[in-house]
């Protein structure tokens, strides 16, 4: 996979095709890409400088200028599939969409679309000036719209996948977040107990003169080592996730390691594999159902599965399709599809309605990624009490146990 490359706003003077000045902003990698883009929709630029960083992230009008997330596509492929449906024409949806939308990145890229269909380009080639934010799916499945006379029911294909994806996105981030967070939560108290508490009741057993408990006595140590090193432990924890994170972002092959890792997870392994053959299913059934051929359908399902052990067998599937194999037996050979998709994949091909059993399989692994995220969640919950009892309620007994016991010796 290409290193996304940084794009940069600039702002840019010139003169139109009908020879009347004009000036605006354009998203691109650099000054010479600006120019180059600009005379392709038809000005001739004079000027074309960097846009200054607005002052605290503040743009203008006072909006933040927020950087532009999949939540963000989603809402502008929905909304212009929503707007082309009422037969607003595509350059004046164009218009009403950027109006509603308050990240300021995200109108100058709508504003910057819409010159360049305005200029007679296709809205696909638009769109593919910004790869990083409308991938070969989106601009693939609008350009055969374009292409067939059908923008309009491509763009409401195109809102449902994207709707659908951010849905599975969404739900397996609620599984992932909520033990997430409570076990960072549980870790700040432990070491709140361990480094301000616990010193307070050393001081105390310390005038009892007596050998305190084994429990109370590894708490104590335990404190001692937390007082020492704590901020060695929470710079170390800091640095490891920085560099995870980074890795993640940086390394493509740590990346793929780290998905494989995922799948042996106990029980969210499973939750992701589900998620994966969904999204396998709801994006081939789109792009095949919008006239794409199955093996350019294959070639974008594979950038689209979310692991790299999916890609990797869909882009074996998409060879061997290539080759004139039948794609439930070249699933087959995988060994990492359910045999319920492989068996309607079979039905489909023999029946001609491929993209139906496609999309009834979506739905249902939809739906099985629902009652995982509420089975796990339902997991979760007692086990995470259960944990919390048994860290914070071990060390608050632990440190009560001398106290106790002088209290049996007095009675």
């Amino acid at each position: 996979m290409a290193k996304e490359q940084k794009t940069s706003t600039f702002v840019w003077e010139g003169v139109n095709r009908r020879g009347q000045a004009a000036k605006g902003e354009i998203i691109a990698l650099n000054s010479a890409y600006a120019k180059a883009q600009l005379r392709k929709q038809g000005i001739e630029p004079r000027k074309v400088r960097k846009a200054p960083q607005p002052l605290f992230g503040i743009g203008s009008g006072g909006s933040s200028s927020k950087r532009i997330k999949s939540a963000d596509i989603t809402f502008f492929t929905r909304q212009m599939a929503t707007m082309v449906k009422s037969g607003v024409p595509l350059v004046q949806a164009f218009d009403i969409v950027s109006d509603g939308i308050d990240n300021q990145n995200l109108k100058r890229v709508i504003l910057d679309v819409r010159e360049s269909v305005s200029s007679g380009n296709d809205f696909a080639a638009a769109l593919r000036k910004y790869p990083q934010y409308f991938d070969d799916l989106t601009c693939n499945l609008i350009e055969s719209g374009e292409q067939a006379g059908t923008l309009q029911t491509m763009l409401e294909k195109v809102a449902i996948y994207k709707e659908k994806t951010e849905s599975l996105k969404a739900k397996i981030r609620k599984a992932l977040t909520y033990p997430v967070i409570t076990l960072l939560v549980a870790f700040g108290v432990t070491l709140l107990l361990l480094i301000k508490v616990v010193p307070t009741f050393e001081d105390l057993f310390k005038n009892f003169g007596a050998e305190l408990p084994a429990p109370t006595q590894f708490v104590v140590n335990l404190s001692e080592i937390a007082q020492d090193y704590y901020l060695y432990v929470l710079a170390a924890l800091i640095i490891s996730v920085v560099i995870f994170v980074q890795s993640l972002r940086r390394s493509k092959e740590f990346k793929d390691r780290f998905e494989a890792f995922l799948l042996g997870v106990p029980v969210f392994g499973d939750l992701i594999r589900k998620a994966a053959v969904a999204r396998y299913a709801r994006v081939l059934s789109t792009t095949f159902a919008a006239g794409v051929p199955l093996v350019d359908a294959l070639d974008s399902v594979a950038g689209a599965v979310g692991n790299a052990v999916y890609r990797d067998a869909v882009r074996k599937i998409r060879d061997e399709v290539a080759t004139g194999q039948q794609m439930h037996h070249a699933m087959r050979t995988t060994k990492i599809f359910p045999n319920m998709v492989i068996q309607m994949t079979s039905i489909g091909e023999e029946s001609g309605a491929l993209d139906d059993m496609l999309g009834k399989a979506a739905d249902h692994y939809e739906e099985e990624v629902d009652n995982a995220v509420e089975n796990l969640t339902s997991m979760i919950e007692p086990a995470i009490m259960v944990f919390l009892g048994v860290v914070i309620g071990g060390l608050i007994v632990a440190m009560y146990l001398p106290i106790f016991e002088m209290g049996d010796v007095v009675g």
